[in-house]
């Protein structure tokens, strides 16, 4: 069991009927991810992430296909998913008159823990994500970035070895995106805890993902690390800037003889590329041109962004790809009847159900 994936998915399709028509939400998901590892799930609003999380965490059967998730078929054992995951939605989980204490003792009571069990989680979740200074507080007398800790808190209460986040630090400000993020990363360390995620902030899949998924239009189109998917889809945006025209005209010839990517002039006094490795290209390019009597002017070298990564995959920006409707998802009144009362209303107070 130690060995075996904690996610693992063959072939997971969704179909929908939005307005009479049949979209295909997410087409042939197949991945596996293994115990311990944070993934980040990226791509542009209605590429199907957040409908692929919902069939991992039984919210809503496949059309097709079929995935394990902690050891237990989807389909065939929900409750036993359930009872083994944690899920954070995109909207707050809490009941806005609870307080946020109470909120984790009802959570724990939900997945069946005693009185004393749940007390010492409680406790160990309110120190661990910062809480204390506002547990006996109201949900709704709570700051955005305090209740998505609650919310993350209250997917942790059960002590899972899996936790969904589905679009963890949207809304937030940079401070609390970052704070927040800081809480994920001690609690990913101090637990183990295998953390999957879907998000649109490239910098926060870029610095935090040991792996990064990237959606469009229902498929995954790569799988990487964000390191190696700069350095192979994208690599370093490279200028040299010239005091003529006909510096740069006899630059391109010679940056070309070092590089296999296409060296291309911009404006009369410039030319650019992209290529990976740019920092070591950047000034062996520098020698050459010096040693062909080309004095270079200026000379930067931008490195890539998981952006640029998208761009070359799909020929647009994400912020462009994410211009369009998001698709529509059915409602999670559809995800299997087969978990038991206790952990499907856990799953609803993780935010499962919104």
């Amino acid at each position: 069991m130690a060995n075996e994936p904690i996610i693992e998915a063959r072939g997971l399709t969704k179909r929908f009927t939005v307005k009479k028509k049949t979209v295909e939400a997410v087409t042939d998901l197949t991945f596996q991810v293994a115990r311990g590892e944070l993934v980040a799930f990226l791509g542009p609003n209605g590429a199907g992430k957040s409908t692929s999380l919902r069939m991992l965490t039984t919210l809503i059967p496949p059309t097709s296909g079929t995935a394990r998730v902690v050891g237990f078929d989807i389909l065939r054992r929900p409750a036993d998913v359930r009872a083994r995951i944690g899920y954070v939605g995109q909207l707050t989980s809490g009941s806005f008159s609870q307080r946020a204490r109470d909120e984790l003792l009802s959570q724990g009571a939900f997945y069946g823990m005693s009185k004393a069990a749940a007390r010492t989680r409680a406790d160990e979740l309110i120190e661990s994500l910062d809480l204390s200074g506002f547990a006996s507080r109201s949900v709704q007398q709570l700051s955005g970035g305090q209740k998505r800790r609650l919310d993350v808190a209250l997917g942790l209460m059960h002590a899972p070895p899996l936790i969904f986040l589905d679009e963890p630090s949207t809304g937030l400000d940079p401070q609390s995106r970052a704070n927040l993020w800081q809480h994920i990363l001690d609690l990913r360390a101090k637990y183990g805890t295998t953390v999957f995620l879907t998000t649109h902030y490239l910098e926060e899949a870029d610095r935090y993902a040991e792996r990064v998924m990237v959606m469009d239009k229902g498929r995954v189109i790569a799988d990487d690390t964000a390191t190696r998917l700069k350095a192979e889809l994208a690599g370093d945006l490279i200028t040299f800037g010239f005091a003529s025209g006909a510096d740069a005209e006899r630059a391109v010839s010679v940056i070309q003889g070092l590089t296999d990517r296409e060296v291309r002039r911009q404006g009369d006094d410039a030319v650019v590329l992209t290529a990976p490795e740019g920092d070591a290209l950047l000034p062996a390019a520098v020698r050459a041109l010096d040693a062909a009597g080309v004095q270079v002017a200026r000379a930067t070298g931008v490195p890539p962004t998981l952006d640029d990564v998208f761009l070359a995959l799909t020929g647009r920006t994400l912020r462009e790809a994410g211009e369009g409707e998001p698709v529509e998802e059915e409602k999670s009144a559809d995800a299997s009847a087969d978990a038991s009362p206790p952990v499907e209303a856990a799953a609803e107070k993780t935010g499962a159900s919104r």
